[in-house]
């Protein structure tokens, strides 16, 4: 790890802003101060005494971002494993991962709930510069219905602490006044529907009703925080968009009406495309449980139809992976990019749903996700063009600077 210098010019390479807009063949930015300072073609960018970084050949452009990963899963096919890890086990892992993500070019990273307030924890010391790691959002524990998605299996006679347990609005206002005391800077609702990992329900069932959701958005609102549901059925998803969440995770059936809700509330969707995509490919075989492996198979195609669905009517799009979840695993998460790109989405379009709109929907967009002056020099250089292959993004090797607000984090360069 090394500090940059008071200033710093990266020139040379083709610059991609994160906006959308056309590519500058021979770009360049000013850094100063971890700040960008100027950006555009490196013919009007000059700057006497800084260190220069040549990136001829490669492409400038900014840190990725992943809007959805539990940051203390490792990808094991075995989801009672977790129950049994300890808090401090966990926060161990989280901070391996979080250098493995900062490596793979992810500057920035949304949490998506964890036990024993890991995922806080975790983005303090990354902020504190006890560990390096990427830029974070997290919510602490994942607010839950009684035998809801998050709820998880325990013995009858084993009593289990979970805060993010809750059963009416007042027990959700609670929880998320408790997620806010313990530092939380967004709030995930785990259970608007149930889920493909938790045994016991199914995704299209809805589980949180519309006034409990409300009862912790309101709150989360009035702390200037955003809000997340894991949603995957049709009701459970409008439920979400009735109470006012921010964003949508998974939704795996979304119709028409839907869409139209979306686009009205002004509603991101995050796809987690990925999630589903490793359960299908590896299967039973690889130790996945059955229940698992059969809700996937039965939601996969009816995924991709709404994403589609959605990309095309206009719908904000940021990428999420929901890596920790079975072979989903951290560092690797640039497999979304790819699976979006067969889903339909454009390479550029990939591109900026995991910078810009990803940055806009976990409330990073006055900081980061675009290379715009005055925002933070979160920086990647790659080898080769992702816009002609998306997929070589996965490639850390292809990934040769990871710069986070101006400071090298990673540098593969010869």
């Amino acid at each position: 790890m090394s500090t940059s210098s008071k200033r710093t010019l990266i020139r040379g390479g083709m610059l991609i802003d994160g906006t959308g807009a056309e590519p500058i063949d021979n770009g360049a930015i000013l850094i100063e101060n971890g700040r960008i300072l100027e950006v555009g073609a490196a013919s009007d960018i000059r700057s006497t005494g800084a260190e220069v970084i040549e990136a001829g050949g490669r492409t400038i452009m900014p840190g990725l971002i992943d809007a959805h990963i539990h940051i203390g899963s490792d990808g094991n096919p075995n989801p009672m494993r977790r129950l049994k890890e300890k808090h401090a086990y966990t926060a161990i892992k989280s901070g391996v991962h979080a250098r493995k993500l900062l490596e793979a070019g992810f500057t920035t990273v949304r949490d998506a709930a964890a036990h024993g307030y890991t995922n806080i924890a975790t983005r303090d010391a990354i902020n504190d510069r006890l560990i390096p790691g990427p830029r974070m959002r997290a919510p602490g524990y994942g607010l839950t219905s009684t035998g809801g998605h998050g709820d998880g299996y325990f013995a009858p006679h084993v009593s289990i602490d979970n805060p993010g347990l809750c059963d009416s609005p007042d027990e959700v206002r609670k929880a998320t006044r408790l997620m806010l005391k313990m530092g939380a800077d967004c709030i995930k609702f785990v259970s608007a529907t149930g889920g493909v990992m938790s045994d016991g329900d199914e995704p299209g069932a809805p589980h949180m009703t519309i006034e409990e959701m409300a009862a912790g958005i309101h709150e989360a609102k009035a702390h200037g925080v955003h809000t997340f549901a894991h949603a995957q059925g049709t009701t459970g998803i409008q439920n979400a968009i009735k109470a006012g969440i921010t964003s949508i995770e998974h939704g795996f059936w979304i119709d028409d009406e839907t869409v139209e809700m979306m686009l009205a509330n002004n509603v991101y969707f995050v796809p987690t495309l990925n999630a589903v995509f490793q359960i299908v490919e590896y299967g039973e075989e690889a130790g996945i449980p059955a229940y698992a492996v059969r809700k996937a198979s039965e939601a996969q195609e009816a995924h991709l139809e709404s994403f589609d669905r959605a990309y095309k009517a206009g719908v904000k799009i940021a990428m999420g992976t929901d890596a920790g979840t079975p072979f989903n695993k951290q560092g690797e998460n640039a497999i979304e990019l790819e699976l979006m790109r067969r889903a339909g989405m454009s390479a550029m379009d990939t591109i900026v749903a995991t910078t810009k709109t990803a940055a806009e929907c976990i409330q990073f967009g006055d900081v980061t996700g675009t290379l715009e002056v005055g925002k933070s020099a979160d920086i990647i250089l790659v080898d080769g063009n992702p816009l002609d292959q998306v997929n070589i993004l996965r490639n850390t090797e292809k990934i040769q600077l990871v710069m986070k607000e101006g400071e090298v984090f990673a540098s593969r360069m010869s």
